[in-house]
């Protein structure tokens, strides 16, 4: 059912007519497992309403209107059109394998005493507005669950989904039924729950990328207050499915059902910036930053409205689905490298296996002409999380390696990210961070020409920090992506001159995340990201160059360019005292 545009619904059709009365009548059908003292009571009375058929724009705009949030009755019957519509395996349990195998599951044990299965990780088990027998109903239906998926392993989200469908649903099988249909879809284009640790923790390390680019003073913030920033971000789906109050995860699922995953790492990040609103400048309540996000957040009735929090979730002009799939494609591929695909082990003190993100610069072994290890581990705040459990290896440095740029080109070619480091004679510091082996600029068959992805981004730090991202990041308007291509859509090699510059895999390979051929750019200008050749190397373009350095890697000069939209990075021109290049060695596969 998906459209030419690539949107969930294209030309499904919700037709959903509701009179709805006292609860007692109408909502009855719906009332089993509620406690309805709990419930937001302008919930309870309502005048009629109906949904009639409608394209999926109309229904987006419904949707995220909350045209059906106050009418529970309307609720649940679009809740049960959408999650029909789903298209899924060829056998999925329905409400009669529940009937069927839930005695035999189950036995005589009280639902509230069922244990949980693994894969849930300890996760929380919201009540929301669930009564008693909707409280042991929920394990119950986990367990059947769990009988009958046998390759989910690891879903943390699951209890929310089901508590929260309960509300919906007429009976226990009824909402498994709806539980299994999300659980079991088949589209490609489609995604909606993490059933894997590899899905689930890379899409923790595709929300702090985002985070860093569209939440950079709250990762600021995070970065000052945490040992471990992507510990911090591995809680996001905490966040909403376990933490957020029954009436805004409700708002939040019914966008959800209609325009997918996308729409969770929006209002995460509206979490984000929220919290950061909120605390920037007071204490922490606690030594942990996670269980201050937690508790805004349970409690953030007191500051945002659900309504509030949806339109800045929409405000925030994320990327396209097609580029957020390639990222947590990255990341997913970052993590089978480094040997991540299942929970590592928790040790006594708390900690996992896995290392450290924010000490992943280790000061013993860190050695630096132009920065130190605090600077650098900033520095490393900045970088995709997938090179951020990396350690820094110096490949190149004018001190040791002499002032060459062949010798530079020779050095670096073969390491991709790069980050490149500049102390000036007047003591100024600023660099780059190069998404792409060097080795590419060969593409150009002599000539000068620019190559890179718009990861790439320059900074200085002194005399003051200033990072400058691709501008497209900061202004969309500027580019208009193609026609979104659902997450699941095969995408090919890239041959372009911008693509990363390993050797050609026989067997294809994703076209790397925020490639500039993925956007409809009014000039090359807007991705003019990285070039050189024997006579200089040059970092950003158009009306002018955020570094131009010789072929003698000794004199520079630094102004506005349209790629980066950045201030001159040091004095305009420049004399280098020591150059350096730095690249990530993986020492955790290892």
């Amino acid at each position: 059912m998906q459209s030419s545009t690539g949107q969930f619904w294209g030309q499904a059709r919700v037709c959903v007519n509701v009179t709805l009365q006292r609860p007692s009548a109408a909502m009855g059908e719906y009332s089993r497992f509620i406690d309805w003292d709990k419930m937001d009571s302008s919930i309870q009375d309502q005048d009629s309403k109906e949904l009639t058929s409608t394209e999926f724009q109309e229904l987006k705009q419904l949707a995220r209107q909350g045209y059906w949030a106050k009418n529970h009755s309307l609720r649940a019957k679009v809740y049960h059109k959408l999650i029909g519509n789903i298209p899924c395996r060829t056998v999925t349990p329905d409400a009669n394998v529940y009937r069927d195998i839930v005695v035999k599951i189950v036995g005589k044990r009280s639902g509230s005493t069922l244990p949980l299965p693994e894969f849930v990780d300890d996760s929380l088990v919201p009540t929301y507005c669930l009564n008693a027998e909707g409280v042991g109903a929920v394990r119950k239906i986990i367990s059947c669950i769990a009988s009958q998926f046998p390759d989910i392993s690891f879903c943390p989200a699951l209890p929310s989904v089901v508590a929260l469908l309960l509300h919906y649903s007429r009976d226990e099988a009824e909402c498994f039924e709806k539980v299994c249909r999300i659980l079991a879809c088949n589209d490609p284009s489609k995604r909606f729950i993490d059933q894997t640790f590899l899905a689930f923790e890379s899409s923790c390390m595709t929300f702090g990328d985002l985070v860093n680019k569209y939440c950079q003073a709250a990762h600021k913030l995070m970065v000052a207050v945490s040992e471990d920033v992507l510990e911090v971000y591995s809680d996001w789906q905490r966040w909403l499915f376990g933490e957020l109050p029954v009436t805004y995860i409700g708002r939040v699922f019914d966008v959800f059902l209609v325009e997918g995953y996308k729409v969770l790492y929006r209002v995460a990040l509206a979490l984000l910036k929220f919290f950061h609103k909120v605390r920037a400048g007071q204490t922490m309540e606690s030594d942990n930053v996670q269980q201050d996000i937690r508790a805004f957040v349970r409690d953030i009735a007191k500051s945002v409205s659900p309504e509030k929090l949806l339109e800045k979730a929409f405000a925030i002009r994320l990327f396209s689905r097609k580029e957020i799939h390639l990222l947590q494609m990255a990341n997913e591929k970052a993590l089978q490298q480094k040997g991540i695909t299942v929970k590592q082990k928790r040790y006594e003190d708390g900690r996992t296996g896995r290392q450290n993100v924010h000490l992943a610069v280790h000061a013993e072994n860190f050695k630096s002409e132009i920065v130190d290890v605090k600077k650098m581990r900033d520095i490393w705040s900045w970088i995709p999380e997938r090179f951020a459990l990396c350690q820094p290896l110096l490949v190149y440095t004018t001190s040791e390696h002499g002032c060459s740029l062949s010798r530079f080109f020779s050095h670096c070619e073969g390491h991709e990210p790069t980050l490149l480091l500049i102390k000036t004679t007047a003591q100024e510091v600023c660099g780059a961070y190069l998404s792409t082996d060097w080795n590419e600029r060969r593409r150009g068959g002599g000539k000068l020409s620019f190559f890179g992805t718009g990861e790439c981004f320059v900074f200085r730090l002194v005399p003051e920090v200033e990072r400058y991202e691709w501008v497209v990041i900061k202004h969309p308007e500027l580019a208009v992506t193609g026609p979104e291509q659902g997450a699941g859509t095969p995408l090919a090699a890239d041959p372009s001159p911008s693509s990363a510059g390993a050797p050609s895999d026989p067997s294809g390979r994703l076209s790397p995340f925020l490639s500039a051929r993925h956007f409809n750019l009014p000039s090359k200008a807007a991705s003019m990201f990285m070039a050189g050749d024997r006579e200089c190397i040059i970092i950003g373009g158009g009306d002018g160059q955020a570094f131009y350095i010789d072929a003698d890697l000794n004199h520079g000069r630094t102004s506005h360019c349209n790629t980066f939209n950045n201030q001159p990075l040091c004095s305009e021109s420049f004399q280098i005292a020591v150059l350096e290049v730095w690249g990530f060695i993986d020492t955790m596969s290892s």
